[in-house]
């Protein structure tokens, strides 16, 4: 199979022509497999959980010179350390992670029992390149309805509040879809989006985590990050979920993945594991 390349980040008005159902759908589940009904509770209330660790030091060091290599290639190829996206398309280790039991037990006890994988990206950010995430909801970015999605954030590296961690603003799921602008050039932003004045939709909770870890975060989720100034790298891989019944426009649909249940619509590609 070829592999489409997909936008990172769609066209706005592409976006604007879609009818979304951007508001929170809080999990219902009362049984849950891995989490405890207090995370899945937090997860409700505060819109994350943080942190699970999945990966033991020595499954993390061949993720990372997994990592370190494929970085390699993609810079020699003209890329960059932001540019490594839609990875289970295009490389089997990525797509095993994108199904790793231990990480699909924990997002099905949130979307349910039929769950879709759909996104992976490396977000890397290298000691003081002066790259920021801006403030963002990652359901303004994606291309699907209703918003029943969640991001795994896998550390890679160590992160903590000196190498630009990933920040979230508790709570602010439940506001609905907030109002951006593009961003401007002087912010440095991996992204284009930022919403001002984060802080009054509630409070600055710092993601550290150990390399090893994920956090757990709702589509409606408002995060960003600052530039990573220290001198240790700061790498990260996003995992991206979605209840089987969510539906993606503009093809987005080939991205997806069964890694839970079925899919009973047929929507998704259910593509095959990448022989690379």
């Amino acid at each position: 199979m070829a592999n489409p390349s997909y936008k990172i980040v769609p066209d706005q008005e592409e976006l604007d022509a879609i009818e979304r159902d951007l508001k929170f759908y809080p999990s219902t589940n009362k049984d849950p497999k891995v989490l405890t009904p207090e995370q899945i509770e937090h997860y409700n209330r505060e819109g994350y959980i943080h942190p699970i660790s999945i990966y033991s030091p020595e499954e993390i060091g061949e993720i990372r010179s997994y990592f370190d290599e494929l970085l390699e290639r993609v810079i020699a190829e003209g890329g960059d350390s932001y540019s490594i996206s839609s990875a289970h398309l295009k490389h089997g280790k990525v797509w095993d992670m994108l199904h790793d039991q231990r990480i699909v037990d924990c997002v099905s006890d949130i979307l349910g029992e039929n769950v879709i994988g759909w996104g992976s990206h490396f977000f890397c950010k290298m000691p003081h390149d002066g790259k920021t995430v801006a403030w963002h909801q990652d359901s303004s970015y994606w291309p699907l309805t209703p918003t029943k999605a969640l991001t795994v954030w896998l550390a890679i590296d160590d992160v903590d509040a000196e190498n630009g961690p990933m920040k979230f603003i508790s709570g602010s799921h439940h506001v609905g879809h907030l109002t951006y602008r593009p961003s401007s050039s002087h912010e440095h932003n991996v992204l284009n989006q930022t919403i001002d004045n984060p802080e009054q939709y509630g409070d600055v909770i710092e993601n550290h985590l150990q390399a090893g870890q994920i956090s757990m975060h709702s589509d409606l989720l408002l995060h960003g990050s600052d530039a990573n100034d220290s001198d240790r790298r700061r790498c990260a891989l996003t995992l991206r979920y979605a209840a089987a019944d969510v539906k993606a426009h503009l093809g987005w649909n080939g991205k997806g993945v069964l890694v839970c249940g079925e899919d009973k619509s047929g929507h998704w590609a259910n593509n095959p594991r990448p022989e690379n």
